[in-house]
């Protein structure tokens, strides 16, 4: 593995409520190096969802600093960060947000498109990536014409594609049966391997850890507990040794 691809430095989210403030990120910090596929794991309320929105720089924390690729987003004018977004950044919703009118390869090409990098190699690429996660039949099917966790795996590809620093995933694994669950996230940490690409995924499904190099926990706004070691990972995921 190679340097650090993202850095978090002393993160802290404040919402203001009626009630008063709510903490939902505190004062947390790590890194993710390239080649490295991380989990985010929590309760629902813990700051993992938060704390993903910060990393895709869809949201800007109140205190702290984040490094992707060396740039730091808090030097960073809202130009700056959109642009950021869009080169270093792929990431997947749990609503996919396919463009509707798009077929399947279009929808992951349009990256590349927004890009400028658009070409013949970017066309097969495309369809590659998208017959990997075994949607070879379904380039030319609009969204409606797929199911959930068709779409779902469609915006894996898209996530991909564009070979950016850093990929995020928040629950990609949720539209899908066991048995899809399981090739989807193997292939997806085969591609952020393979790619050399900082991966991190947050998930309720804790069948799916055994899959990342390291699982980070989080509780009540804090990272409470990082596992490292294989043995650590497998008793979490519930596999027996």
């Amino acid at each position: 593995m190679s340097s650090a691809a993202l850095e978090v430095n002393n993160i802290t989210k404040i919402f203001q409520s009626e009630a008063g403030q709510i903490k939902a990120v505190d004062n947390v910090s790590f890194q993710v190096k390239s080649g490295e596929f991380v989990a985010l794991v929590g309760p629902s309320g813990s700051g993992k969802t938060t704390m993903l929105s910060i990393l895709a720089a869809l949201l800007s924390p109140s205190e702290g600093q984040i490094l992707i690729d060396g740039r730091d987003l808090s030097r960073m004018n809202e130009t700056k960060r959109v642009a950021l977004r869009r080169e270093k950044i792929g990431f997947t919703f749990q609503s996919n947000n396919l463009i509707p009118y798009l077929s399947a390869a279009e929808n992951v090409e349009l990256m590349l498109r927004l890009n400028g990098r658009l070409g013949r190699a970017g066309k097969v690429r495309s369809r590659e990536l998208l017959a990997r996660l075994g949607l070879g039949d379904r380039l030319n099917n609009l969204p409606a014409q797929m199911s959930g966790g068709q779409q779902q795996r469609v915006a894996i590809a898209r996530a991909l594609i564009h070979n950016p620093a850093v990929v995020l995933a928040d629950e990609p694994t949720a539209s899908l049966d066991t048995e899809r669950a399981y090739q989807v996230v193997k292939t997806f940490a085969a591609l952020i391997h393979e790619n050399d690409r900082a991966g991190i995924m947050v998930t309720h499904d804790l069948r799916m850890i055994q899959y990342t190099d390291r699982v980070l926990q989080m509780q009540d706004g804090k990272l409470v507990k990082i596992y490292k070691t294989r043995s650590e990972i497998e008793r979490l995921a519930g596999i027996k040794g």
